[in-house]
């Protein structure tokens, strides 16, 4: 047995074109061809595609018309998020199997140290194995493990074996594996820095690694010049934090067309609201924060946020809220895309005998509350407040 390997216990896991595999896995026809998960107008934007798509150039996050214009005979599917949320759980359920030490990143990938199960579960490298092993059998999808010393080293070793495979990169491997890199490949070299640094001959990793603080300070700061230089030589003390529960909750919706109406504006932030309520819901959760998105026809995106007194999940609070951003906003641009979005999540039982309702605002909880059971039974459009009713915009 390679011992070696009791070196590199975090591993980093990451699902293979996870969107698009989820869709793939039950059609048959669908599976070896060009598929694109993403909104079915030319202003939508790329979710996912399968690697027989990002052969032809598809990429992530790419506008679906350029998309369309690289792989016009890719066969194009709407999101189905419910599903996607579903199989993560599920994928994360066989990840605590393994070591209660999971730290999430996004609903398709996450950290594991997996240090103390080497006793029940072997070594390392065999847990990489297995999870990929549960994860095809239990779930139909693919995914990528890579296993380090380190959580940058492991992100960067799953990256570079995909799709659908492992890769171990041992102490004395490191340097070796991380000098011939590109530099846009060390956390914190965004594209404007990697166009800096390219300019002044900095191409590689070890190109960054041999270059002196006090002149890479110069470049990008010295902040961020210690940061770059730890990295390029390996090093990365953060550890593998489990977290409980998400991080944020958000909704967001794109117009076939720019809307400019401030009451239409509002009705959608409303159906928003009801949507990520509905989903706090789910999970037990209540919100301290509550943030809108609004994205105007340039591109350009404004932010506002809230923190509230009172942690809350009722969809009539959180609309409230939005339409006050929406009218610090001060925009007057027409808008594309909004979004509502819940942080500081808190689960309903630790935050509950915090809020201080009035009898306006326990009227709007029972009355949510009434609403939610409705769906639940019924669907979510078998109910619905009047506001929506005369709603004719067809967003994505």
């Amino acid at each position: 047995m390679d011992h070696t390997s009791l070196l590199t216990p975090i591993l980093h896991v990451d699902m293979d074109a996870f969107y698009a595999s989820v869709e793939i896995r039950d059609s048959s026809h669908l599976q070896g061809v060009p598929v694109i998960v993403g909104g079915g107008s030319n202003r939508s934007v790329v979710l996912s595609a399968t690697y027989e798509a990002r052969a032809l150039g598809v990429k992530a996050a790419m506008p679906m018309s350029q998309a369309r214009r690289l792989a016009p005979n890719a066969t194009i599917i709407s999101p189905n998020f419910e599903a996607y949320a579903e199989v993560s759980h599920q994928v994360m359920e066989i990840f605590h199997s393994f070591t209660p030490l999971v730290e999430p990143l996004s609903v398709d990938e996450a950290f594991l140290d997996v240090s103390g199960s080497r006793k029940l579960l072997g070594e390392p490298i065999e847990i990489a194995h297995e999870i990929r092993n549960r994860v095809w059998q239990e779930q139909g999808i693919t995914c990528s493990v890579g296993l380090a010393t380190t959580k940058f080293v492991a992100k960067l070793a799953s990256t570079h074996i995909k799709p659908n495979g492992v890769l171990q990169v041992l102490p004395d491997d490191v340097i070796g594996f991380l000098h011939p890199l590109s530099v846009g490949a060390l956390w914190g070299v965004g594209a404007k820095t990697e166009e800096l640094l390219l300019k002044l001959g900095i191409k590689k990793v070890a190109d960054l690694a041999y270059l002196s603080d006090v002149t890479l300070a110069k470049i990008v700061g010295p902040s961020m010049a210690e940061h770059l230089i730890d990295l390029a030589w390996g090093r990365d003390e953060r550890k593998v934090v489990p977290e409980r529960g998400e991080k944020s909750i958000s909704n967001e919706m794109t117009f076939s067309h720019d809307l400019s109406d401030r009451e239409e504006i509002e009705k959608y932030l409303y159906e928003l609201s009801l949507k990520v309520s509905k989903r706090l819901k789910e999970h037990d959760y209540l919100a301290g924060t509550i943030s809108i998105k609004l994205r105007t026809g340039d591109f350009s995106t404004i932010s506002r946020s809230k923190t509230l007194l009172g942690a809350t999940n009722t969809a009539y609070e959180i609309y409230q809220i939005a339409k006050s951003l929406l009218s610090q906003s001060n925009t007057t641009k027409p808008v594309r895309l909004v979004g509502v979005k819940a942080d500081k999540l808190q689960f309903q039982e630790d935050a509950w005998n915090q809020l201080d309702l009035g009898q306006i605002e326990i009227a709007w909880h029972k009355a949510d509350t009434a609403m939610s059971k409705v769906h639940d039974k019924f669907g979510e459009g078998s109910i619905l407040p009047a506001r929506l009713l005369d709603s004719d915009d067809n967003p994505e």
